[in-house]
């Protein structure tokens, strides 16, 4: 019997992220029979580097130029009572620049719904950007303009690919460090191992909500 013809799987899932570290955590959880192709992208750290990084990555003839993109890895929380393993998921981000458009995040809900059905604690908001680690009063002037987290590179990320065309966008974020929680080096401190090991527990997240982008809209 000759075979059937596999579905169009569409574009492949692009997950953006900063440093080796966070890259290392996402891919430990890509494995899987059955899950819908997926790169992961180490941007480098910083807005600028985001950019040039998605810019590449989404140019045409690049296998990924109509992928959805996500933007992953580790994040500040700003509000009160957020702890280290939280999980921020944008309904916006805004750059650190005033003048720059927030990104509406639209698809969001499969990715909210399978977070916390794993038991995750997630929180919904503006993710803020910024070009330098932010602490102490700095951290709650953001808090103060509405933001729940911030981290370098996950407004940058997701400007530029919609800039570089419609596309499902998404930002989710593990919360390293907190207003009572002040992380000094990743990895060295409890908090900082229990927000690797949400991170690598995430991604089988990402690939329902790819998996929901290719079903047909009702």
């Amino acid at each position: 019997m000759p075979r059937r013809p596999a579905p169009d799987a569409g574009p492949p899932l692009l997950v953006a992220c900063a440093l080796g570290i966070e890259r290392f955590a996402l891919r430990g959880g890509e494995r899987g029979a059955g899950n819908p192709p997926a790169v992961t992208l180490r941007t480098g750290m910083g807005p600028q580097a985001a950019e040039r990084a998605l810019a590449k990555a989404l140019a045409d003839g690049a296998r990924t130029a109509d992928s959805p993109v996500i933007a992953s890895g580790f994040c500040a929380g700003l509000a009160p009572g957020m702890r280290p393993g939280d999980v921020v998921v944008a309904e916006t981000t805004r750059d650190h620049r005033p003048d720059a458009p927030e990104v509406v995040c639209r698809d969001n809900g499969p990715l909210l719904r399978a977070l916390r059905a794993r038991g995750l604690t997630v929180h919904t908001g503006l993710l803020c950007g910024s070009d330098h680690v932010v602490r102490g009063a700095a951290r709650a002037a953001l808090h103060a303009t509405g933001a729940v987290a911030v981290d370098m590179e996950s407004a940058a990320t997701l400007r530029a690919a919609t800039r570089a065309g419609r596309r499902p966008v998404a930002a989710v974020r593990v919360v390293v460090d907190a207003p009572e929680h002040e992380l000094v080096r990743i990895g060295t401190v409890r908090g900082g191992i229990s927000a690797f090991r949400v991170l690598r527990s995430v991604f089988p997240v990402f690939f329902e909500w790819h998996r929901s982008l290719l079903l047909p809209r009702r």
